[in-house]
């Protein structure tokens, strides 16, 4: 099969140039499999043949005046170039990111007076990253087949899949273009690979809105929920996916809701995994994707970061953090509320990407939405809702045994610097999750539940942490999952402006 050729062409219509995105990369990748197919085939002793290589596709964004349109769309916080110059990204998966891709390209038009390039950029796609989600390839390889792979196809290349546009540190030379969106196609790529890994669901089936969780009772909690709302036949969501693209459905779909399901577990009759991956997720998805996933992201900062720089890549439009923490106040119940608006980062898992100078600011839309979710769940105002629920500073460290550490009182370490900080509860994940979505420009939010209080005498004990997963699971969950609905409800307001640099990339 040989690969056609694609000039690069101009467009002033989102939709034409999505749809030349999407015939560039579909060539490509049926390119790159073709050639894998005869490779695979080939007798074992026969010289690998010529090499069989093919681009990502690329959009060009050029524009001689920061000056914006008046037919703009200012309220957006992303849409628009920082000023004059050319811009540039690569592009993958527009099976995937169709309608991201298409509002991109809508608003890059709408706010500057210019056209959309789009071709074949020079960025080689990895024969991995061509194969589709069911496809295993290498298993049906020798050993010396295996070795020669490289001989013939572009593997994956770390040096073209960093975070350098992220976190600030593109080191452009003279006449090279801007980057135009956080991440390059071999780093989304990469972070779709490890998110199937990982939750065992389909990189399709991840919604908007996340939570990020600790505990597998939050994930018990959840299945019950989404299973009770599967029966609904006037439930917003149309459809349970689990580990292993397990899918529930809901009561009178329509033709076109099962056509979304369908794509969100890939066409793939469902089988729940003999082991649970190691960060499981479920989705309760939306005809529209603006459901909400969960992830059972486990104990730990390296976890938190793992599992949200792979989910960043997706875009999301909020991700929230429900977890357990330890009260450090004397005043705290167990089973009391605390609503993040600052973190102490010593969870250290960021701090070469995210420098610990850097505030990670509370965000009001999120902020708001959780409040208003704790008082509409527990039905309780004014003072009432003051004794449960607590604002205030979280810190998250990376060591789960700090209690351990010698202890003389305030001027000890790590207890003198929770009292300077003032923080009110302390975890391992928070921190981080906030702190990735800074850096990621993901709106983010932290409710967490006091489990004990180990300054206070108060630990986890059997019986204890029974009865408290039984009292409080539920009714958090239930708050987790109204405060996105109310998110989502807000719209475009969501973006904040304080996640954006003010030399940024124009995509969300």
């Amino acid at each position: 099969m040989t690969q056609q050729h694609f000039p690069t062409n101009s467009f002033t219509d989102a939709t034409q140039a999505l749809a030349y995105v999407q015939l560039i990369y579909q060539d490509a990748v049926t390119y790159l499999r073709a050639g894998l197919t005869a490779f695979v085939d080939s007798a074992q002793d026969v010289a690998p043949a010529a090499r069989v290589r093919a681009c990502y596709p690329m959009v060009r964004f050029q524009t001689l005046s920061v000056t914006r349109t008046k037919d703009a769309n200012k309220a957006l916080s992303y849409g628009f170039v920082s000023g004059a110059g050319t811009f540039e990204t690569t592009l993958t998966r527009p099976d995937l990111f169709a309608h991201y891709y298409e509002q991109q390209f809508k608003l890059l038009l709408q706010n500057h007076h210019a056209v959309l390039e789009v071709g074949v950029s020079t960025v080689p796609i990895p024969v991995h990253f061509s194969l589709a989600e069911q496809d295993h390839v290498e298993g049906q390889l020798s050993e010396i087949r295996r070795a020669q792979l490289p001989d013939v196809f572009d593997l994956p290349d770390l040096l073209v899949m960093d975070d350098a546009i992220a976190n600030g540190d593109v080191n452009l030379q003279p006449g090279d273009a801007k980057p135009l969106a956080l991440f390059t196609a071999p780093r989304v790529d990469y972070s779709l690979h490890r998110l199937r890994h990982y939750t065992g669901t389909s990189p399709h089936g991840f919604q908007n809105f996340a939570l990020l969780t600790n505990y597998q009772f939050y994930i018990d909690e959840f299945v019950a929920l989404g299973k009770q709302l599967m029966r609904d036949p006037n439930s917003q969501y149309i459809g349970l996916i689990e580990p292993g693209n397990v899918l529930t459905r809901r009561a009178d779909l329509t033709d076109s809701d099962e056509a979304v399901l369908q794509e969100a577990v890939q066409h793939a009759q469902g089988q729940a995994p003999i082991r649970l991956p190691q960060m499981p997720a479920y989705h309760l998805v939306r005809a529209d994707r603006g459901g909400i996933s969960l992830v059972n992201i486990g104990v730990g900062p390296s976890n938190a970061k793992t599992m949200t720089d792979h989910i960043a890549v997706l875009r999301p439009y909020a991700w929230i953090m429900l977890g357990h923490c330890a009260g450090l106040r004397n005043s705290q119940a167990l089973g009391d509320y605390v609503l993040a608006h600052g973190y102490v980062r010593e969870d250290h898992v960021l701090d070469e990407e995210l420098p610990l100078w850097v505030p990670i600011p509370p965000l009001a839309e999120v902020q708001i939405a959780l409040a208003s979710a704790v008082a509409e769940v527990t039905q309780l105002e004014g003072n009432e809702l003051k004794k449960i629920l607590r604002t205030g500073t979280v810190a998250s460290t990376d060591n789960r045994n700090w209690e351990l550490l010698p202890f003389h009182g305030e001027r000890s370490t790590p207890a003198k610097r929770f009292s300077q900080s003032r923080a009110i509860a302390l975890d391992m994940e928070s921190a981080t999750v906030a702190a990735n979505g800074f850096r990621f420009r993901v709106p983010y939010g932290t409710l967490l539940c006091v489990s004990d209080k180990p300054l206070h005498g108060e630990i986890k004990l059997p019986g204890m942490a029974n009865h408290f997963y039984r009292e409080r699971v539920c009714q958090h969950l239930k708050i987790g999952i109204l405060a996105l609905e109310k998110l989502r409800q807000a719209g475009e307001q969501l973006h904040s402006r304080k996640l954006r640099s003010f030399n940024e990339v124009a995509f969300q």
